[in-house]
């Protein structure tokens, strides 16, 4: 498939932009340059019953976390939610508009974790804070009007990483139970070496851009063997929560993306897994002007609905197919 005319019409404008290159950026530079590229303006922003923003306990000191509430009497469903940004950039600023619009369309409580970043906190910072936060809103879920024996993990890119990562360690340290794990174009292995490595180098997200995040995060070339780093090497799926996994056509994540539904597939976990034809790395946070985008969070809130709802005892009726299916 070619590129979606929305995707050229964007690439296009940022091809014309002025400015340097991200991966010629200090973190500190791309974070401010990136700062407001997805955020929602406060006056667009899809409005939910109550957001709070809060801190809590973490290994390092505290972790600041945003909590959206939706309409109803709860005790709600919850989502932990791990932003994108190459464990480098973004923040709970940068995916409010997609926590917004989960909270409203799943009708689950979102916690967004503010985990810590590289290059300053390097790995295993993110996984530490992340599962502490895991833990912590699992312990809580009560004051947050939330049911505990209702809760998923998701994010994007990164974020989709540490979901899968996190989920592999609730279920090695036998908790918090997971119910169900959101991985919307995750990375799941560091070697950079697929096909869609190898030939979408410049599609928004590009081969310079992946090198600069990983340099950043990693502490040597040896942590590209940690599963806490490239989940698909854990040494079993089994057990693992059933997964809806997000991929992009253009994207150089999309073949460990769907890779890794395989594997999860083959230990007996229910997957779905979903390429959207083309589209690039980032769209899921682009919906305000990508129609796919807005598509994404759309199948990404059925799919929660679903297994908050089939949760207890366990969800058996996901998609099981030999190959991904494509919107």
């Amino acid at each position: 498939m070619p590129l979606d005319p929305q995707v050229k019409v964007l690439m296009e404008q940022l091809a014309a932009a002025p400015g340097p290159k991200l991966h010629t950026l200090t973190p500190a530079e791309a974070r401010r340059v990136t700062a407001s590229m997805f955020r929602v303006p406060p006056e667009r922003a899809e409005k939910v019953a109550k957001v709070e923003d809060r801190k809590i306990p973490g290994p390092a000191g505290e972790i600041p976390i945003r909590i959206y509430t939706p309409e109803g009497t709860g005790p709600f469903p919850v989502l932990v939610f791990f932003h994108g940004g190459g464990w480098v950039i973004m923040d709970l600023d940068s995916h409010d508009g997609p926590c917004r619009a989960l909270t409203n369309k799943a009708g689950c409580v979102t916690v967004s974790v503010d985990y810590r970043l590289a290059p300053e906190n390097k790995f295993p910072a993110g996984v530490e804070d992340c599962f502490a936060a895991t833990k912590w809103v699992a312990a809580h879920a009560g004051e947050l009007n939330a049911d505990a024996n209702r809760l998923a993990v998701g994010g994007d890119s990164a974020g989709g990483n540490l979901s899968a990562v996190i989920s592999q360690l609730a279920r090695d340290a036998g908790g918090p139970k997971i119910a169900f794990q959101l991985l919307i174009y995750p990375a799941t292995e560091a070697e950079l070496d697929t096909y869609s490595h190898k030939t979408f180098t410049d599609y928004f997200l590009t081969k310079d851009d992946i090198i600069y995040f990983w340099s950043h995060y990693l502490r040597s070339a040896a942590d590209r063997k940690d599963p806490r780093i490239a989940p698909a090497l854990a040494k079993s799926f089994k057990g693992l929560p059933p997964a809806l996994i997000i991929t992009a056509e253009f994207d150089p994540l999309r073949d460990e993306g769907e890779a890794y539904g395989e594997k999860l597939r083959a230990a007996g976990v229910p997957v779905t897994v979903t390429r959207y034809e083309g589209m690039i790395h980032g769209f899921f946070s682009m919906y305000e002007v990508l129609d796919k985008g807005k598509l994404a969070i759309d199948e990404s809130a059925e799919a929660l609905r679903k297994a908050f709802t089939e949760s207890v005892p366990g969800i058996d009726t996901m998609s099981r197919g030999p190959s991904p299916k494509t919107r």
